[in-house]
């Protein structure tokens, strides 16, 4: 189940089908891979992110999570193309979401989400995979809107 599913579930009134719900703590540490952010001065950012490839790993996401390491973060990986809308429900730290294409070009960033908030975040368009990092690690990065991300999703090696 997406978070768009989520969100749309909680409009309908429909709560009691949405697990994520029913959650009351972080899930278990996901299996982590290098990614890499060259940014557009050419200098590259190395990171370890877990990686969310299910539906389930995917709603949970980072709920619960005290805090997300300066070098750490999760993506979340569509499989292909597709709208990207999150939202930090039991999100209790602030994160930057970075929206990127299926060529690994970042498309749109969101800094400093507000933790616990049901606001969608829009990627604004189709994106290939969704990266959450600690709030202001785009900022003290320098990270911006057509930046690189290198990964095996993207056919790229960091």
């Amino acid at each position: 189940m997406t978070r768009r599913t989520l969100i749309a579930a909680l409009l309908a009134g429909n709560l009691l089908a949405v697990p994520a719900l029913a959650q009351t703590g972080p899930q278990p540490e996901l299996p982590k891979e290098p990614l890499v952010i060259v940014t557009h001065d050419n200098v590259r950012h190395n990171f370890q992110v877990e990686m969310a490839l299910t539906m389930d790993q995917q709603t949970v996401g980072l709920m619960f999570r005290p805090s997300v390491a300066a070098d750490g973060g999760m993506l979340f990986d569509w499989g292909s193309p597709r709208e990207s809308q999150m939202w930090m429900r039991n999100t209790i730290s602030s994160l930057d979401m970075l929206f990127i294409n299926a060529d690994g070009t970042i498309r749109s960033i969101a800094e400093h989400t507000v933790p616990q908030s049901l606001a969608v975040i829009d990627g604004r368009g189709p994106v290939r995979a969704t990266l959450e990092v600690a709030a202001g690690t785009a900022e003290r990065l320098d990270i911006r809107v057509g930046d690189h991300v290198l990964q095996r999703i993207f056919n790229t090696a960091p």
